[in-house]
């Protein structure tokens, strides 16, 4: 396999996840409770690290994987940050 059929694997493969990042925006949007927001929130910050990592690979473009580290930091510490806010005395989300 050629290098550019790889790269191209790796941009459609990162085209994929948008879609289905769309998909979990929906949830985000629509979630009937607190917890399928959240998760969704959640899910939608890990889909963009992914997305950045095959854009990363596709493109040959390296700086793309330190924007999705410090991303996923900052989607950890968000996650975190709003688990506290939504957690009452004694409760679980």
């Amino acid at each position: 396999m050629t290098t550019e059929l790889i790269n191209d694997i790796f941009l459609v493969a990162a085209a994929l996840f948008v879609v289905l990042a769309i998909a979990m925006f929906y949830r985000a949007v629509a979630g009937p409770t607190t917890q399928d927001r959240l998760l969704a929130v959640n899910v939608l910050g890990t889909n963009t690290v992914v997305i950045l990592a095959l854009l990363a690979a596709g493109l040959d473009q390296p700086w793309f994987l330190d924007v999705a580290l410090i991303y996923a930091l900052l989607n950890f510490l968000m996650a975190i940050a709003i688990s506290k806010f939504t957690v009452e005395r004694g409760g679980v989300l």
